[in-house]
């Protein structure tokens, strides 16, 4: 906003809907308002607010309306593809004040929550119900950005994704407008699913200020394993071949040799610096034991070179512990550097040919990287280390990044199987969707006529 004396209507229009200490122009807050874990360029928002309930969200969409300000959602700053840089500023809504799980009903197997709690603090409620959440992207994200990004993770080939999880949504609209999305029922064929069409939009059509999600009952039994391949041709196929089997295989996560390396020295393992499948099975005893024997033959068969199994709580936790950090091991091993992550999702079938031709890529490039996946589902991760400031690197990773899309877009498959589109994949967005393209921005315009909603974000 160019005009300093309306900018400063609006902050004291928002002081009198919240309390003056909940809206903030301070240096340091807009700086961490700034930026997301991406390397995409920060940009500061012009002030950033704190509501507590969901009359507060509503009232501050009407002014920014009143103003003409653009609003950007903010759960935890862990998106990857630029979702909640406010790169027009205006206003940025930080939902850590909303932050309460306000019920729990384990008989319906639902929970209800504000858009600012964590998975890890969900987490730590569901406990005491004999209940988990399946959706694990790794972060410890807000409930929010995870419906806003349509989140998945490592357990997603069992579980689902996040849009499989969301029964019911409180939205704010554009408008100040309150509405919900759905109901508490399993199931409905009552007019259009709005669930699906707003869990990914992130922030481009409302504010979240409420989520019903489906929860799920602890397995009685866990069991994890660490397979080793010479290829990543004969752990794709192993996974195939446990899928069509029809083991119920709650996670299996692929790792490349060069993200190996780095994880041993971040983490403090001693793996074997080749293509590593990660698994995880739930169930009861009698047949995960069954299941687990059935697996072994399977990947032995698929010239597994090794396989271990930790049924240890402390050894399972260790294990998964270094995949989730095999971001952050590259970082860490790379002083000074940003990290590029960037992921796409094919079919199954096609998944062994793009994790090479994703390889053969990174080489091509010069740049370090390594590849890790969800390869249940076909998806998968680049880590790239890059430096922002120069030039030439980036237009390196860039083009990683594009030949790794074409591959997926060619085979079916989609630019981003869970960071979400951003700014950093809004490129692809005609390529992939086509005249489907025109209809998401009739949408945006029906549900947001001023374009004030993270304007710039998913589609231009």
């Amino acid at each position: 906003m160019q005009d300093t004396a309306k900018r400063m209507e609006l902050v004291e229009a928002l002081q009198k809907v919240l309390a003056a200490d909940r809206v903030t122009m301070n240096e340091t807050i807009l700086q961490q308002h700034s930026s997301d874990e991406s390397y995409h360029k920060a940009h500061l928002p012009e002030v950033v607010v704190f509501p507590e309930n969901t009359a507060e969200v509503s009232e501050i969409m009407k002014l920014a309306t009143y103003f003409d300000m653009p609003v950007v959602p903010y759960g935890y700053g862990s998106s990857l593809e630029a979702s909640v840089i406010p790169h027009q500023g205006g206003i940025t809504i930080d939902f850590a004040n909303m932050a309460s799980v306000l019920e729990v009903r384990e008989n319906d197997f639902l929970v209800r929550v504000q858009p600012g709690v964590t998975r890890s603090q969900l987490e730590k409620e569901l406990k005491k119900y004999g209940l988990f959440f399946t959706v694990d992207p790794g972060a410890d994200a807000t409930l929010g950005g995870m419906a806003a990004t349509n989140a998945s993770g490592t357990t997603s080939v069992k579980y689902g994704i996040m849009r499989d999880q969301v029964r019911d949504l409180e939205v704010v609209l554009a408008d100040g407008s309150i509405i919900h999305t759905g109901n508490l029922a399993e199931k409905s064929s009552s007019g259009y699913n709005l669930n699906g069409l707003f869990v990914g939009s992130e922030g481009t059509l409302g504010c979240f200020t409420e989520l019903t999600l489906k929860v799920t009952g602890i397995p009685e039994h866990i069991m994890a394993a660490r397979a080793e391949f010479s290829t990543v041709d004969d752990a794709v196929n192993a996974v195939i071949t446990i899928i069509q089997a029809g083991i119920p295989i709650a996670r299996v996560e692929l790792v490349d040799e060069e993200a190996i390396r780095q994880m041993n020295v971040y983490s403090d393992t001693t793996y074997r610096e080749v293509p590593t499948l990660f698994l995880e099975l739930h169930g009861n005893e009698a047949g995960l034991q069954h299941d687990v024997q059935f697996m072994e033959e399977i990947v032995t068969d698929m010239n597994c070179r090794q396989i271990e199994f930790e049924t240890d709580t402390a050894a399972r936790n260790k294990l998964w512990e270094a995949r989730h950090h095999a971001a952050y091991a590259f970082i860490h091993n790379h002083p000074g550097r940003k990290q590029m992550v960037t992921d796409v999702c094919v079919p199954i079938s096609e998944l062994a040919g793009a994790v090479k031709d994703a390889r053969q890529a990174v080489e091509a490039s010069g740049l370090s990287g390594g590849i890790v996946g969800h390869v249940g589902d076909g998806n998968y991760h680049i880590l790239l280390m890059l430096d922002p400031n120069d030039s030439i690197e980036v237009e390196k990773a860039n083009k990683v990044n594009e030949q790794i899309v074409g591959y997926a877009l060619e085979r079916g498959g989609t630019c981003t199987g869970e960071h979400g589109v951003g700014t950093g994949k809004q490129k692809y967005q005609k390529q992939e969707h086509g005249d489907a393209l025109l209809v998401m921005r009739k949408i945006k315009r029906a549900l947001d006529p001023d374009d004030i909603l993270n304007p710039g974000k998913i589609i231009e």
